[in-house]
C-alpha cells in the first residue's frame, strides 16, 4: 500500500505497518498500542493513515480510469488492465476491487475508535497547546467515523452486500461473518453521518489554536452531509430500491438539499467549471472534500497526446460521450432536428464544457507548449496507426494540467487533486430524487421549493457555460433522458457515470461504444466515419465479482459470490 501525504506534517507510522505495509488491527502488539495511544503526535498519524487508504480516480486500473469501462473512454492500449471490464476478462481471478483497501480501512477504523478512550496524554498536560491538541484529538474519533461510513459506502456501491462489523475481531471471527445487506448497511451509513455532522466544523481555519497550522484535507461537517446524500440517493435507486419505495427518493432529496443550503451558508457556490481541474483546484468554489495527492506529472504522462514527446494516450473519450455535448445556442443535441449541427465542422458550437473536456483533431496548444496542432486522424503524428494513439479520435483534457511539460529536458510537475464531493453533483442528485419523488420535472412543494429542472438549469447556468435553460412542460421521458444527458456531461471523468449507469439498472447502455474515424482528404478537409465497437453486456456486471482468494478465506456457508460470477 502506497502512502500519501495529506496533510502537511503529518507523519505516517510505518512502524505500525506490518511486513505486507498493512494496517490490520489484530497484528499489533501491546507495544505497538502504547507506542499509539501514548503520543499525540502518533495517534493523530494512526487516523491520517486511515486517510492514506482514500483511492484518487487518476488511474488504478494499469493508468486506466473508470471512463474506461463505461461507455466514457477508451483506453488506448490493448493490453491495459482496464480493458478486462470490457473484453471478457474480468473475472473472480481477475476481480479488479477495493476489497482489501476497504477492510483495512475500516479495521483500523475500528481499532482506533475502540481504544480511543485508552488514549493517556497526561504528559502534555502542561504544554502550552494542550487545550488545542486535546479538542484535535476530541474530533478524531468523528474522522474516523466518517472514514469507516465512507469506505463501507464504497464497498457496497462495488458489491452490494458486505460484511459488517463495528467490532475487532481476530481474523478468523472477521471471516465467519455474514453479508450483511446492502440497505442495511446504507441505513448504518446514514445514521452515523447523522450522528457526526454537528461534531466537525465547517470550516478549519474558523477554529483558530484549535486546528492544526495546515487542516485542508480533513473531514468536514459539510463532507459528511454529501455523504450522507449521496448515500441515500444509491439507496432510493433501482439497483438498491428494489421495491420501487418513492419515500427513498423523499429522504434522498431532502439531503441533498441540506447540501445545497449548507453550503451557500459556508459561502460554496458553483465557479468556473475549468476551475475544476489544474493546480489549485482543490481551492475551487464547489468543491466539498478532494484527494490531494501531491505535485507530479504522472496523469498528463499518461493522458497527454501520443505523438508529442513521452505522451501515452491513454483515457480517450467516446464519440458516446462527445454526441451528449449539446450545440450550445439550440440546447439540441448533435441528431435533433433543429440541432445546428455541422458534418463538415463538428465540433463548433458545442456546449463549452465539451472544449474543457476534450481535445479534438485540430485542435492547438494542446497541451499548451505544444506549438503544433493536433492530428488524431489516420496517419496524423497524433493519430492511429501508431501504438497507443487514440482508437476514438480524442484525447483527454479534463484532469489534465496543460500547463504541465512531460518533454524530457524541460519536464515540470504541478499539484493534483481528485475531487471527491462538489457541490454541482448535489445540484444533479436532488434534481434526480425530486423528479423521482415528485414525478415530475416541474413540481415543487414547500419542503423542496426548487423543481427538478431548475435545479438541472443551475448547472447549466455557470458562468463559463452559459447553456440555454430546460424549457417548463417536457414530459417525464424527454426529462429524464435530459437529464441522464446532462450528468453525463457534467460528470464526465469524475468516476460517476460507472456507477450510475449501474444503480439505474441501465447496463444495456454500455454494451456498445462509439469512435469516431477521421480521414483526411487530398484537399485538406476530412471525413469523418462513425465506428460501433460492441463490448458486450452481462447483468452479472451490475455488481463487482468478489476475489477467489477472498472467498476462499470465508468460513460462513452463507457467503456466498454475487449472482452470475
Amino acid at each position: 500500500m502506497k502512502i500519501k501525504n495529506i496533510f502537511g506534517g503529518m507523519i505516517c507510522l510505518a512502524l505500525l505497518a506490518s511486513c505486507g505495509d498493512e494496517m490490520d488491527y489484530h497484528e499489533y502488539t501491546n507495544y505497538d498500542k502504547d507506542y499509539v495511544f501514548t503520543n499525540f503526535d502518533n495517534t493523530v498519524g494512526f487516523v491520517t493513515n486511515i486517510y492514506g487508504k482514500l483511492e484518487d480516480g487518476f488511474g488504478p486500473y494499469g493508468k486506466g480510469m473508470l471512463a474506461s469501462a463505461c461507455d466514457e473512454a477508451e483506453y488506448s492500449w490493448k493490453n491495459g488492465s482496464v480493458q478486462d471490464f470490457t473484453n471478457g476478462a474480468w473475472s473472480a481471478l481477475n476481480a479488479k476491487d477495493s476489497w482489501s483497501n476497504n477492510y483495512s480501512a475500516i479495521r483500523a477504523a475500528n481499532y482506533f475508535l475502540t481504544h480511543k478512550d485508552e488514549c493517556d496524554f497526561s504528559d502534555y498536560k502542561f504544554n502550552k497547546d494542550y487545550a488545542a491538541q486535546m479538542a484535535r484529538f476530541e474530533r478524531l474519533q468523528y474522522e474516523a467515523r466518517y472514514l469507516r461510513a465512507y469506505f463501507y459506502f464504497t464497498a457496497v456501491e462495488k458489491f452490494g452486500d458486505v460484511p459488517f462489523t463495528t467490532e475487532v475481531l481476530s481474523e478468523d471471527e472477521a471471516n465467519a461473518l455474514p453479508r450483511t445487506p446492502a440497505k442495511e448497511v446504507m441505513d448504518f451509513i446514514v445514521s452515523e453521518c447523522d450522528a457526526i455532522a454537528d461534531k466537525l466544523p465547517v470550516d478549519y481555519s474558523t477554529l483558530g489554536d484549535d486546528a492544526a497550522a495546515n487542516e485542508t484535507g480533513r473531514v468536514n461537517k459539510l463532507t459528511v452531509l454529501a455523504l450522507k446524500a449521496r448515500t441515500l440517493l444509491y439507496e432510493a435507486s433501482p439497483l438498491f430500491n428494489t421495491t420501487s419505495d418513492k419515500e427513498l427518493y423523499h429522504k434522498a432529496a431532502v439531503a441533498s438539499k441540506v447540501v445545497i443550503d449548507e453550503c451557500e451558508k459556508a459561502g460554496l457556490k458553483l465557479g468556473k467549471y475549468s476551475d475544476l481541474w489544474g493546480s489549485n483546484n482543490w481551492q475551487a468554489k464547489e468543491v466539498i472534500f478532494a484527494r490531494r495527492v501531491g505535485s507530479q506529472n504522472g496523469f498528463e504522462y499518461n493522458n497527454y497526446p501520443r505523438g508529442l514527446e513521452n505522451g501515452n494516450g491513454g483515457n480517450c473519450p467516446t464519440q458516446t460521450l462527445v454526441d451528449a455535448y449539446e450545440i450550445q445556442k439550440t440546447g439540441k443535441l448533435w441528431n435533433e432536428e433543429g440541432s445546428g449541427y455541422n458534418a463538415a465542422n463538428p465540433y463548433a458550437g458545442r456546449d463549452p464544457r465539451f472544449a474543457m473536456t476534450i481535445a479534438v483533431n485540430g485542435e492547438k496548444k494542446w497541451p499548451s507548449y505544444n506549438g503544433e496542432a493536433l492530428e488524431t486522424y489516420y496517419g496524423g503524428k497524433n493519430g492511429e496507426p501508431i501504438v497507443g494513439a487514440t482508437p476514438t479520435g480524442y484525447y483527454l483534457k479534463k484532469y489534465c494540467d496543460g500547463s504541465v511539460n512531460i518533454s524530457s529536458v524541460n519536464s515540470t510537475n504541478s499539484p493534483h487533486a481528485w475531487i471527491m464531493f462538489r457541490l454541482g453533483e448535489f445540484y444533479l442528485n436532488y434534481a434526480e430524487a425530486t423528479f423521482k419523488y415528485l414525478g415530475s420535472a416541474d413540481a415543487t412543494t414547500v419542503e423542496l421549493p426548487m423543481s427538478a429542472r431548475q435545479a438541472v438549469n443551475v448547472i447549466r447556468s455557470r458562468q463559463d457555460v452559459k447553456m440555454p435553460a430546460l424549457a417548463e412542460g417536457l414530459s417525464n421521458d424527454e426529462f429524464w433522458k435530459k437529464y441522464e444527458n446532462e450528468r453525463m456531461v457534467e460528470l464526465a471523468f469524475e468516476d460517476h457515470r460507472f456507477y450510475d449507469v449501474r444503480r439505474w439498472k441501465e447496463g444495456s447502455k454500455l454494451a456498445t461504444i462509439t469512435e469516431m474515424k477521421i480521414t483526411k482528404n487530398g484537399d485538406g478537409t476530412f471525413t469523418y466515419k462513425r465506428n460501433v465497437v460492441n463490448r458486450g453486456w452481462d447483468d452479472k456486471m451490475y455488481f463487482f465479482p468478489i476475489s477467489k482468494s477472498e472467498l476462499l478465506k470465508h468460513t460462513n456457508p452463507d457467503f456466498k459470490q454475487n449472482p452470475g460470477w
